[in-house]
């Protein structure tokens, strides 16, 4: 899962940066190889124990132990060593993390102390140990957040399904379900009167009609599918085609009505015959969907509107606007634009991207008014703040996602400019370009320049009259500073990115799920009902000529209505036991709207219900498990026979050849149970290419 496991190498190398400083400054603080020695070890040790909180796989050592011996590690650090007590802030951020806030605050009030009696100032020290302790909390619930936001994609998008398969089933049963159930019904009491077969027509008829209306109205509610048969109908005339996407699916009504402008208007082009190039536009903002068909093969307005009265007025009649006319490179214009109306996907929970904006906002304000401390109250302090300011809000536009152009430049004056009026106190800015660098341009760009940042650092700080130590210590804090700032914003944008990528895949599995409904509508059930038509207008004709035979077809017309209530229940996802079948079609729809290829070779003979709904419970398990915890990209499978024994193979591309091999979960565990119970067997394993092959046996 390459979201968390990215996270998790920020905060890594924030970390490490973090440990780095003190680490470079034990010479200056102690005297003598052991004692320097001694001071880095402890200083390693307080970065170990903070690993507990990053690494996922150490997560059985987090707890107030660690803490405890992470705190003896840096109060020996700092007491004996004299290290500075900004390093306390790692035990302060680990006491935030364990939930124990009170004794952070005592870390911090001990640091302040400490600094106090050492040196005789405390404030600014006081908020380096804050902000380390925020620093480190922040990052790793960011992280956490990150992790929560990718695990939840897939629930998401299941939840999404079956919500829409229980919409689709309380639709579809209120109107085909009764039809159904009165065909049977009325076929039944009409096998010995076949003159009867009157009421029962009517019904079929109109359940006909319903599938149909329901098929349409399902696939309408994308406008994928009309795209799609847009561009066959336009390359069969020999026309160019060129689709535009920009809105969000599903749409929903405003969707049919779309539909039918764009059916209409291609239908126009290829009339006309005249056109090389059309292209098909979708764009969406300030809940409006607005839908753009351009043509190079109509003369005049007024032609090019002839055949569209219809779709322009069922618009109009929605409250949408329609408009038609050439465009100022003489190509002819349709354009319709409706509301979105209500999304069957709410949108997810913003609480965390949030919150991560503000934990970014808290941070930067201590940075700044860390580097306000040294500045005379004034004019000077006024200026200094304003600038600082301005730099905070630069890191949360980015943050956002912003891409101001004028930044690079500006920032860079900023930054050092000002370094021979406010002395020392603004060599810590560059940090904040330094992050701003990191965040905002590719490596190949950022690294030199991060690097001149902290160049540009050392220059000042020598031309400022300070030793080698306090040179190396501002030119490292730079990059550490840097480091922070990157790490904040982009684990902030991961958590953005995630839930959206979420929210995406939950209108994906909804879109898959209607356009599987209607699939099942046309292919099943319409088969199904036209055939019962048939067979009730064959009885009815034969009911005075040959009441026997039109008995005979209103039996058979029984056996279909009850076959096509069983179609129905595949349509709406199955009942509460699964069956294969029914599973096989749920996991192509999930696994393709969470963008994996899926191939399918079914070769199994009709089951009975417990062995079906027993495979189709593997297949479901087997579908979570590779959208949970692999990366994959295809998924095949497969079904057969062998002998008398029923397989179902699922392997997938997903297995990360460097992830630590875990016993089994207890998805599997339940599985490998309920197999046993029917006689069967369950094999999960990576079969050494990349790839992780489940098996299941039953028979």
């Amino acid at each position: 899962m390459p979201g968390p496991r990215a996270a998790r190498i920020v905060v890594g190398l924030v970390m490490a940066s973090f440990a780095g400083v003190y680490v470079l400054a034990a010479p200056s603080r102690t005297e003598g190889a052991a004692r320097i020695a001694a001071a880095v070890a402890l200083a390693a040790a307080v970065l170990a124990a903070q690993l507990v909180w990053v690494v996922p796989r150490l997560e059985r050592w987090r707890g107030y132990r660690i803490v405890l011996a992470q705190g003896a590690a840096a109060y020996a650090a700092v007491l004996a060593f004299g290290t500075s007590v900004g390093i306390l802030g790692f035990v302060a951020g680990s006491l935030l993390l364990a939930g124990a806030w009170p004794v952070a605050a005592g870390v911090v009030g001990s640091a302040a102390l400490i600094d106090a009696l050492r040196d005789g100032t405390s404030a600014d020290v006081t908020i380096t140990c804050l902000l380390i302790g925020l620093v480190v909390y922040g990052l790793v619930r960011l992280a956490d957040r990150v992790e929560d936001a990718a695990a939840a994609r897939l629930p998401l998008t299941l939840a999404a399904a079956g919500r829409e398969r229980l919409r689709i089933a309380a639709e579809l049963n209120r109107g085909l379900g009764d039809g159904l159930a009165a065909i049977s019904a009325g076929s039944r009491r009409a096998v010995g009167r076949p003159a009867e077969i009157g009421d029962v027509l009517a019904v079929a008829r109109r359940s006909l009609n319903d599938a149909r209306a329901a098929a349409a109205d399902f696939r309408s509610m994308s406008l994928a599918p009309e795209v799609t048969a847009a561009r066959a109908l336009l390359g069969a005339a020999g026309v160019e085609s060129a689709v535009l996407g920009g809105h969000r699916e599903p749409l929903g009504p405003a969707g049919a009505l779309l539909a039918t402008v764009l059916r209409e208007a291609v239908t126009d082009v290829v009339r006309a015959g005249t056109a090389r190039v059309c292209v098909i536009e979708t764009s969406e903002s300030d809940g409006l969907v607005r839908l753009r068909v351009v043509n190079d093969g109509v003369r005049t307005a007024e032609r090019g509107a002839d055949g569209l009265a219809e779709a322009a007025e069922r618009v109009r009649a929605a409250g949408g606007a329609f408009a038609t006319g050439l465009g100022d490179d003489g190509r002819f214009v349709v354009e319709a634009c409706v509301a979105a109306g209500d999304r069957a996907v709410s949108l997810p929970d913003r609480t965390a991207y949030r919150l991560s904006l503000a934990l970014l906002a808290a941070v930067l304000a201590g940075f700044s008014v860390k580097g306000l401390l040294p500045v005379p109250w004034g004019p000077r302090w006024a200026a200094a703040a304003a600038v600082l300011l301005l730099v905070s809000v630069v890191q949360l536009i980015w943050a956002r996602g912003g891409r101001p152009r004028w930044w690079p430049p500006v920032l860079a004056v900023l930054s050092f400019a000002p370094v021979p009026v406010f002395g020392t106190a603004w060599l810590g800015l560059a940090g904040f370009l330094a992050g701003t660098f990191l965040v905002g341009l590719p490596v190949r760009a950022a690294v030199p320049l991060v690097a001149a940042s902290m160049a540009g650092v050392g220059g000042g700080a020598v031309l400022l009259g300070l030793g080698p130590a306090a040179v190396v210590n501002y030119v490292v804090s730079t990059l550490v500073t840097g480091l922070v700032v990157y790490g904040l914003v982009r684990l902030a944008r991961l958590v953005r990115d995630l839930q959206a990528a979420g929210e995406e895949l939950a209108r994906a599995a909804t879109v898959q799920e209607r356009l599987r409904a209607a699939r099942d509508l046309h292919d099943l059930l319409g088969h199904s009902l036209a055939a019962i038509l048939l067979k009730c207008e064959l009885a009815r004709r034969l009911a005075d000529v040959d009441a026997g035979r039109a008995g005979k077809e209103l039996a058979e017309v029984v056996e279909m209505a009850d076959q096509a209530r069983a179609d129905l229940r595949t349509a709406t996802g199955g009942d509460a036991e699964l069956s294969l079948d029914g599973e096989v079609a749920s996991a192509r729809s999930v696994l393709t709207a969470a963008g994996v290829d899926v191939e399918t070779e079914l070769g199994h003979p009709a089951l009975e219900g417990p062995v079906s709904a027993v495979l189709g419970t593997v297949l479901r398990e087997a579908v979570t498990n590779v959208l949970r915890h692999s990366t994959a990209t295809r998924c095949r499978i497969v079904t057969g026979l062998d002998g008398a024994a029923v397989h179902l193979i699922v392997e997938n591309d997903g297995l990360d050849p460097d992830a630590s091999r875990t016993a089994p979960g207890a998805g599997i565990g339940n599985l490998t149970t309920r197999l046993a119970a029917s006689s069967g067997t369950l094999s999960a394993r990576p079969d050494g290419a990349g790839r992780f092959r489940l098996e299941a046996r039953i028979g």
